[in-house]
């Protein structure tokens, strides 16, 4: 007898979701990378609160130890604190962001080139409209354009802090969102800093970097194990790329993306993820902070802060975070949807990815470092654009508090349907609809609930029927 014909499977739709449900393990990897920077955001709130704290109540001492030069001259590494805490400690932060990007590119959102379009679009967008903003104004108002990268970074950290303060909770797609858009503009900050921000190059200092490297990346293929072997060669290699020209943090990114992302099957976790688990805490709680509490330290005043507004410089900064960080993040997502013809998850609005793209204006640790490096030569013109990035910052995360408290009830409504774990198997119920072993238990559980309720009738029943007999 022949076999039955195969019933016809629904034809797919050739609609996309914006911002749909993730998978679960890209869900529990995105809960627990944001849960480790929203601790990372606090620090970095409360090191910058009191850099400015400092810089204004303790006369020039705060000048005075950021100032103070230590470090072995003969290797050109005799530096101020503030540069060690933006040359040195930042390349850990950005050794980790170059782990992230890796794991992005090899595993996560960015490995499926169709899922990657949307948030590249919307980051690209992110970036080259503050620009643009910066540039318009500048040019309009007779200011130097070499600032115009300043408003193009995102920080996730300072975001999550935020959202940890206002105390509101966003769903898992909208997080991801976040975070991938995070991710892709650390990569497009690292590139801008490499381009433009290099000076007169050593080669000879370059040519030993690049050897350096090599042996980092023979070292991983080979399989050598210890931190003793690369924490030295790691500091070696920085070294180099300082004095070649390049910046420093160039030689953090570049030894992230060497790392193996990918997990082999006897492995619980890869060699990356394992290593930004170890770092991460050393970036987020020690690095970034205090990076921050040697570059946000602004001396501010009422004639600063009409300055920050009167300048085209800083004017293009500030409207370059809140103004263009929001309209070119919410106008790529809303044209790379339009032009796939890919539809917004139904129990989202087109509100919510403005109130995001809203938050994506706090532009902290990236903004501050070009900042320094795009007007170096002048402290004065410095100080003003590191207040204009506090002012913009603050304005974006007020703006976007606002617009997602008025959404928290939705917000929370779906983040408790995406925990909800009725069987208690440790797996969201969400992510089990379609398997016939998650609808046994809850009917077994349902049963025993149902045999317990029965049973608790028959006992309501017995007493009432005792009070009701004779005395």
């Amino acid at each position: 007898m022949a076999a039955p014909a195969p019933s016809p499977s629904p034809s797919p739709s050739n609609n996309r979701k914006v911002l749909g449900r993730l998978s679960l393990p890209e869900r529990n990897f995105v809960a627990n990378a944001l849960r480790a920077e929203t601790v990372g955001g606090v620090l970095l709130l409360v090191a910058a609160v009191t850099a400015l704290i400092w810089a204004n109540t303790a006369g020039g001492s705060y000048e005075s130890v950021r100032g103070f030069h230590l470090g072995p001259g003969s290797l050109g590494l005799d530096l101020s604190i503030q540069h060690w805490a933006a040359d040195g400690l930042l390349a850990v932060f950005f050794f980790v962001a170059g782990i992230e990007l890796k794991r992005e590119l090899v595993a996560g959102d960015l490995s499926d080139p169709r899922a990657a379009a949307l948030p590249v679009v919307a980051a690209l967008c992110g970036m080259a409209v503050p620009a643009l903003v910066y540039v318009v104004v500048n040019t309009v108002g007779g200011g130097s354009t070499d600032g115009w990268a300043v408003p193009t970074a995102t920080d996730i950290a300072f975001a999550l802090a935020v959202l940890a303060v206002i105390g509101t909770s966003l769903p898992s797609a909208l997080r991801a969102f976040l975070l991938t858009l995070a991710v892709v503009d650390d990569l497009f900050a690292i590139l801008i800093i490499a381009v433009f921000f290099t000076n007169d190059l050593n080669f000879a200092a370059l040519g030993g970097a690049v050897v350096g490297l090599a042996v980092f990346w023979l070292l991983l293929r080979k399989g050598v194990r210890g931190w003793y072997v690369y924490v030295p060669l790691a500091l070696v290699i920085w070294g180099l790329m300082y004095n070649s020209g390049i910046h420093s943090t160039i030689a953090g990114v570049a030894m992230g993306l060497m790392l193996r992302c990918t997990r082999r099957e006897d492995e619980e976790h890869s060699p990356g993820e394992h290593i930004e688990h170890l770092v991460r805490p050393l970036s987020a709680g020690l690095a970034v902070p205090l990076f921050a509490l040697f570059s946000a330290g602004v001396a501010v005043s009422g004639g600063a802060l009409g300055d920050v507004f009167s300048k085209p410089e800083t004017l293009g900064v500030v409207l370059g975070l809140v103004v263009g960080k929001a309209v070119g993040i919410f106008g790529g997502t809303w044209l790379a949807a339009r032009f796939t013809k890919a539809e917004l998850n139904d129990e989202l609005a087109w509100p919510d990815v403005f109130a995001v793209a809203s938050l994506a204006g706090i532009g902290f640790t990236v903004s501050l470092l070009i900042g320094e490096l795009a007007f170096t030569e002048d402290p004065l013109l410095t100080n003003e654009i590191k207040a204009a990035v506090l002012i913009g910052s603050l304005i974006a995360a007020v703006l976007s508090g606002i617009l997602l408290k008025m959404r928290n009830a939705k917000y929370r409504a779906m983040c408790e349907e995406e925990e909800r774990d009725d069987d208690l198997d440790g797996i969201p119920d969400i992510y089990e609809q379609d398997k016939p072993e998650y609808h046994l238990r809850m009917a077994s559980i349902y049963e025993k609930k149902a045999a317990e309720h029965r049973r608790l009738a028959e006992v309501s029943a017995g007493a009432r029927a005792d009070d009701d007999g004779p005395a």
